[in-house]
């Protein structure tokens, strides 16, 4: 975490997302877990009643089961596995956004390209400290570019770097 105000946002090093970013990646995976096991039990229920097979039911119940047991390790662990992977990199140039496991992507902002950007919180962000940078640059692809996870001071930060100072605004 930087939040000391004293230091240099743009000192280009390395830094990883803020660690609160996980259990917030994981309470978004319980909500969709809870959403996916609910319509998947119904389309179970209806399955097996539709079959009128008392068996089908008794093979497809535990193959549900395994299903969602594998599901639920999965949505655990994946936050901090993509958080390992994910960091980003603030110089005098721009920034810089390294992500991704298996496919891994390095996404790089110059500032003459940043046209404007926000700091966003959703709720459970909000509760956590936590805010998503979003910066929207000149061009089609890749306009906008978000960076969640931050301490929301410190996307703040980010935000007034990328600003553009007293350059003056060019029509």
């Amino acid at each position: 975490m930087d939040s000391g105000a004293g230091e240099s946002i743009a000192d280009g090093v390395a830094r990883q997302l803020d660690p609160r970013w996980i259990p917030v990646q994981r309470i978004h995976a319980a909500i969709s877990f809870a959403v996916i096991c609910s319509a998947s039990f119904v389309g179970l229920i209806a399955i097996w009643i539709a079959s009128r097979m008392l068996a089908a039911g008794l093979l497809l119940l535990p193959v549900w089961a395994a299903a969602v047991a594998a599901l639920a390790w999965h949505l655990y662990r994946w936050p901090a596995v993509t958080y390992r992977f994910a960091s980003y990199r603030i110089d005098e140039q721009g920034l810089e956004i390294l992500r991704g496991v298996y496919w891994r992507t390095i996404t790089s902002i110059p500032r003459s390209r940043v046209q404007h950007t926000d700091v966003s919180q959703g709720p459970l962000e909000r509760r956590y400290g936590l805010g998503t940078l979003v910066v929207y640059t000149a061009g089609t692809q890749h306009s906008q570019v978000k960076l969640p996870g931050l301490d929301f001071t410190v996307a703040r930060r980010i935000r007034a770097h990328l600003l553009p100072g007293d350059e003056g605004d060019a029509v």
